[in-house]
């Protein structure tokens, strides 16, 4: 069993709340737009940290993690993006690789807008954080936290953090 805590559209902000809510979880992963170096590195000084780069992020972060990351934990297929889609509206770069090899989860982050869908078409379970940065027009600071225990992903808890603004 893992328990993940998930998160997306940081900016660079930083809240002391990350550690409150991330200390029960095996892993913390960032699906883009992390805005800084140092804010990745405060998240792996408190658990182990799979990540990808988004667009507003730069060289220093891009060489350090990947743009996709497509990884087995427990018994469920993973890809980590941060520009994905939805179901019935995957973005053009994720095509054609999620209808030929499609994963059991989908996570993605850029939108800003939370979002939990399963695609019957594609039988996986799609995620998206929200945003837990201050920069955006999204209204409420989110996180996510959930259990994968051997092919199931259980126990989804969402997280809000407030007001953003």
């Amino acid at each position: 069993m893992r328990k993940i805590g998930l998160l997306s559209d940081t900016h660079a902000c930083w809240d002391d709340r990350y550690e409150k809510y991330f200390q029960s979880c095996d892993e913390i992963w960032h699906t883009g737009d992390i805005g800084s170096t140092e804010l990745l590195d405060k998240l792996e000084s408190l658990k182990p940290v799979r990540a990808v780069y988004g667009n507003i992020d730069g060289q220093d972060l891009r060489i350090r993690v990947p743009k996709h990351q497509r990884f087995q934990i427990e018994e469920v297929d993973v890809w980590m993006t941060h520009i994905g889609g939805y179901p019935g509206r995957y973005d053009r770069t994720v095509i054609p690789q999620i209808y030929l090899h499609p994963p059991r989860l989908f996570v993605c982050g850029h939108s800003h807008i939370l979002r939990v869908l399963y695609d019957k078409t594609l039988k996986l379970l799609y995620i998206n954080p929200g945003a837990a940065g201050k920069y955006g027009f999204h209204k409420k600071r989110t996180l996510v936290r959930f259990v994968i225990e051997g092919a199931d992903i259980k126990d989804l808890e969402v997280i809000e953090l407030g007001e953003n603004g």
